[in-house]
């Protein structure tokens, strides 16, 4: 069900099922006594243009099908409103942990919305990739954000009409953007630096020499490192932030990238290790890595990776924690009611 085709499915247990082409939209419905069951989540994907699929010409008997499901969604006090970045592979990661670490303490999975735009996929991952070509700065105030942000303040819009009541983003290159594409949202939304602070907060961590500050590394590429908010977030929790020194950008992590663009992935690796090591020389207690690329270039049994954190996991369990207070609240407000 997961993929990147042009379709919209409904991913409710065998309930319903909306496929949406080029040509035509053709709503299935599968023949099951359970129909009245809300689905528990919805995956939209865009054309090639950037339009959502219900935004065409189509009859009135198919439009009127997809307001339904999509209508019916808006029961759940907890839908979640994903809004898809530069990878679709790290965006059904989130998709999948969110799923299975729910389920590990609920009957159900959290519901959710998912919408995913090839055009923003393509727009900021070659941003994100192509970085070395952006550190001037000359050539950074050059770059016009304005497309990329007027994109994802409609995905926005749309997930909050969809029947989301809060929205991640697992992305993180477009976090650069949180403030002003969530500034008037009408539901709340989660900072994945935001809730990764939180949590290295809640260990309570101890420095790794007595009286020395609490010192986290940042992992990233240029332009994320660049955007700040992983500092601005790690220090308003009274963290001491350790990047990588401008030799090591210049001959380590934007080699790495370099080196992933050209499918050089044992290059790329022993250059992310390099970074890294730099880095927990400084007596970082742990290193964000703060990339997708970046968090899938080590194998899961590497000692190196176990030094680290992926804030994505810590935007999983926010967002799990998010659903289930809002299972609760929803409870008590009708019992009181």
């Amino acid at each position: 069900m997961f993929n990147t085709s042009l379709q919209m499915s409904l991913n409710c247990p065998s309930h319903l099922s909306v496929s949406v082409t080029r040509q035509r939209n053709v709503c299935k419905r599968r023949l099951n006594p359970v129909l009245a069951v809300p689905p528990s989540s919805v995956i939209l994907h865009t054309d090639e243009s950037g339009e959502f699929p219900e935004s065409r010409n189509s009859s009135s008997s198919s439009n009127a099908s997809l307001s339904s499901c999509a209508g019916s969604l808006l029961c759940h006090p907890n839908t979640v409103g994903i809004m898809g970045g530069g990878s679709v592979d790290s965006t059904l990661s989130f998709v999948r942990k969110l799923v299975h670490w729910s389920k590990e303490n609920e009957e159900t999975c959290t519901p959710f919305v998912l919408c995913s735009d090839p055009v923003l996929n393509r727009e900021l991952l070659s941003l994100e990739r192509n970085s070395s070509t952006l550190c001037s700065r000359n050539a950074r105030s050059q770059f016009d954000h304005s497309p990329i942000v007027e994109n994802l303040l409609s995905k926005r819009v749309f997930l909050e009409k969809s029947g989301a009541q809060c929205i991640v983003v697992p992305c993180h290159i477009s976090h650069s953007w949180h403030d002003e594409v969530f500034k008037g949202c009408s539901i709340p939304s989660l900072h994945m630096a935001e809730c990764v602070s939180r949590e290295l907060k809640e260990a309570k961590l101890k420095p790794l020499e007595a009286g020395s500050p609490l010192r986290i590394g940042v992992l990233a590429t240029d332009v994320t490192l660049k955007a700040g908010f992983y500092q601005e977030k790690l220090q308003n929790e009274g963290f001491e932030v350790v990047l990588p020194d401008k030799a090591t950008i210049e001959h380590t992590v934007i080699p790495a990238i370099d080196a992933i663009n050209r499918k050089d992935m044992e290059g790329a690796r022993n250059l992310l290790r390099i970074a890294l090591q730099v880095l927990l020389v400084r007596e970082v207690n742990t290193v964000i890595l703060a990339s997708n690329d970046m968090c899938d270039l080590l194998p899961r049994d590497d000692p190196l990776l176990k030094k680290c954190i992926d804030p994505m996991d810590a935007l999983v369990m926010s967002t799990i924690k998010w659903a289930q207070q809002a299972v609760k609240e929803g409870m008590q407000h009708f019992s009181t009611h």
